[in-house]
Order: C-alpha cells, then sequence, then structure tokens
C-alpha cells in the first residue's frame, strides 16, 4: 500500500519510490494519473486499474498473483489507499486469503490538515465527503452536531460555499472551522475562523473557492454534548408553538445560525400559529 504525493512531488519517499520500481506490477485507481507520476520519475511498470466500479472483480485477481509469487503496489490517484479512495475490497481480499500486506506511508491530505488546523487532535472522527445533495448533507451533519472529537471533511470546490453555509446553520456559528485548500501544491492556503464567517470569506475572492478541500471542525464542547441540538431541530420544536419569524428569531439566539436562512427555512416548514404584522417586524 503505496501512499503517492498529494501535490508536491517531492512528497514521494525514496522507500515508495524504490517499491514502485521493484514491484512485479502496481493497481491504480487511475492508470494515466499514475503514469504521469511514474515518468516523472523514470519508472517503468505495468499499471492494473483498480476502481470503485471494477474491485470486488479484480480483487480475485490479484489474489492469485499474490498466490502464484508476485509482489504487487496499490496506489491511488494522491494520497494514502483507502482513505477517501478505492482499496478496501482488494486489502479485504488479501487479507482473507491471508496474503502479506506492507504499509507504505506517506502524503495525506486530512493528517495534513490537522496538522496545521490548530484544532485539538487528541481525538479526531474523519467522516470523508459530506453528501452532495443539501438535505442530505444537513441532515449529516445533524447526526455529527453532538460529537465532541475534532470532525474531518473533504469537499468539492463547487459545494464548498453550501457546505459552509450548512455548517454554520447545523452545527452554531461560533464553532471554529479551519479550511485547508490545495495541500503542499503552489497555492496552498489554510485559514481558522467561526463557521459563521466560513462563506463569507469564500464569497470575498474567486480563487477561495478552488482546489481540493479539508474542512476540520472543532467538536462539540464536551459539557454540551449531550444537549447540543441542531439549529433545524430546535426551529422545529419552536415552530410548534410560535410564528416562523419568532422561531427563527428564538433558533438563531439559542444556536447561533443565521437568522435569515432560519426564517427560510421556517417558512418551508411552516408552523403551528400564524404570522401577525408585529411578528414579522421583529
Amino acid at each position: 500500500m503505496v501512499a503517492t504525493p498529494i501535490g508536491n512531488l517531492g512528497d514521494l519517499s525514496p522507500r515508495a519510490r524504490s517499491v514502485l520500481a521493484r514491484v512485479d506490477g502496481i493497481c491504480a485507481e487511475d492508470t494515466r494519473t499514475s503514469g504521469q507520476l511514474l515518468a516523472q520519475f523514470g519508472i517503468q511498470q505495468s499499471l492494473l486499474a483498480l476502481h470503485e466500479h471494477n474491485e470486488d472483480r479484480i480483487a480475485a485477481r490479484v489474489v492469485a498473483d499474490l498466490a502464484a509469487g508476485k509482489t504487487l503496489a496499490l496506489v491511488s490517484d494522491a494520497g494514502t489507499p483507502l482513505v477517501s479512495d478505492p482499496g478496501y475490497a482488494l486489502v479485504k481480499a488479501v487479507r482473507e486469503a491471508g496474503g502479506e500486506l506492507r504499509a507504505i506511508p506517506g502524503p495525506s491530505a486530512l493528517i495534513a490538515a490537522l496538522s496545521v488546523a490548530g484544532l485539538p487532535t487528541d481525538e479526531f472522527r474523519f467522516a470523508g465527503f459530506l453528501p452532495a445533495k443539501p438535505n442530505a448533507r444537513r441532515e449529516r451533519l445533524r447526526a455529527l452536531a453532538a460529537e465532541t472529537a475534532t470532525l474531518v471533511f473533504y469537499e468539492a470546490p463547487h459545494r464548498i460555499v453550501e457546505c459552509a453555509e450548512d455548517l454554520a446553520s447545523e452545527l452554531g456559528a461560533g464553532r471554529l472551522v479551519c479550511l485547508a485548500r490545495e495541500l503542499t501544491k503552489r497555492f496552498e492556503q489554510s485559514v481558522r475562523l467561526p463557521a459563521g464567517e466560513l462563506a463569507a470569506w469564500l464569497k470575498a475572492d474567486d480563487n477561495h473557492q478552488r482546489g481540493e478541500f479539508v474542512l476540520v471542525v472543532a467538536g462539540a464542547p464536551a459539557g454540551e454534548a449531550g444537549s447540543v441540538v441542531s439549529a433545524e431541530q430546535t426551529l422545529r420544536l419552536l415552530l410548534k408553538e410560535l410564528p416562523p419569524s419568532r422561531a427563527a428569531r428564538l433558533a438563531a439566539e439559542l444556536t447561533g445560525a443565521k437568522r435569515k436562512a432560519l426564517y427560510e427555512r421556517a417558512l418551508q416548514l411552516g408552523g403551528a400559529a400564524e404570522e401577525t404584522a408585529g411578528d414579522i417586524a421583529d
């Protein structure tokens, strides 16, 4: 299992280069990407595509090759295999067949982001990519709202602003977030600020929305873990007794989420009481 650079080619270790040069073959997430990497180091190897669509089928072939005495390497497009990348089915199959596995450690966006975040690392929870659909993403965040360990997510550039807004509404505007983008690359950048300010920071400069993102989010305060309630949960409870505007105002005060966003959500959800002119003025 060979870790490869997430950006800077200088991060490919001498041991990784040696292993990739002398194995009998390499299983790669994308043979074109891995072929370019190997060419940079003058390594010529046979490559076998192994990705999420063929992994179960290819695993049997790999196990057979190992049983025949071959030595193979697994690489992903970037970073450490299996960390939000293919490889689990293969490793599981090799283990079950009694094969030998060795780790050639190296670059990992997850670990790199944690090292610069300035947030607790003694306990963290890696949640990979959040769901692409808004409702599913918010539901996932609500499920993690009471987690006291530091949270780590990967996110794509075309969803990063929406994700930032959801972090603030579901986890609270005051929750600290470190956003790290383009790690190890020329335009590497990391910033730590309250969740409620992250979307505005992203919108302030189009360059802030470019690249590959890792989000490191402070966990819920330990003393409050048992009582943390998401903004939407709070809003839903208040709507049973109050009109949308009052429910949104109180939910914002209780959770730190944006009042405008809560009010819009309240209108979507409806409520037990009707709005009055005074309510709307509030």
